[in-house]
């Protein structure tokens, strides 16, 4: 019995160093930490590696906190910061943290100053929004993005810091029924406009 305990632990061990590994290891060498590989409206976005490296803070001029440098909550704040000269009144929290569950669809966010929908709401999303993600067992964070084209059936989203591999924009399906629309994506829980 004690054998057995052993070798499971000693295995339980090696996942969990594996996976520390896999996440703080920078392994896609096509890109550099930092490098501009997409941009949107001429607001770039940064390659980061993985989800959690970190390089420090990331300040305007002005004072205003935009993020942890190349995260994803950084890009979005960026952007509406200088494309559309927006600053939320709340300048800090992770990306799930931009969505309040508390605030009904289509009412404003008053942490973010801006409005907020659910992710089946009578608001079909626009160009500008900023889609909020929940967190999962790989980023209790969350992720926040941008929409940068809608179809009639189908967003492109735009993001920074995706992971190693991911690519900055993404496509999902776009639903209409019972006159409310639903971006086809399980983690997708609403999406903030100005």
């Amino acid at each position: 019995m004690k054998k057995l305990f052993l070798r499971i632990f000693g295995i339980l061990i090696v996942l969990a160093g594996g996976i520390f590994i896999f996440k703080n290891s920078h392994l896609n060498v096509t890109y550099e930490i930092g490098q501009e590989i997409d941009s949107f409206n001429n607001i770039p976005v940064y390659y980061n590696g993985n989800v959690g490296n970190i390089d420090g803070r990331q300040l305007t001029n002005d004072g205003y906190n935009l993020g942890l440098k190349y995260q994803c909550v950084e890009f979005v704040k960026r952007y509406y910061y200088e494309h559309l000269n927006h600053k939320m009144p709340d300048s800090y929290g992770h990306a799930k943290d931009f969505f309040n569950p508390s605030v009904k669809d289509g009412k404003i966010n008053k942490q973010r100053n801006l409005l907020q929908y659910t992710n089946l709401s009578v608001s079909k999303p626009k160009v500008n929004d900023l889609v909020i993600y929940s967190g999962n067992i790989f980023n209790k964070f969350g992720h926040v993005a941008i929409v940068t084209k809608v179809l009639e059936n189908e967003i492109e989203i735009i993001q920074q810091n995706p992971g190693p591999y991911n690519n900055s924009r993404e496509t999902y399906k776009l639903i209409y029924s019972n006159n409310k629309w639903y971006i086809d994506n399980h983690r997708i829980i609403g999406w903030l406009r100005k």
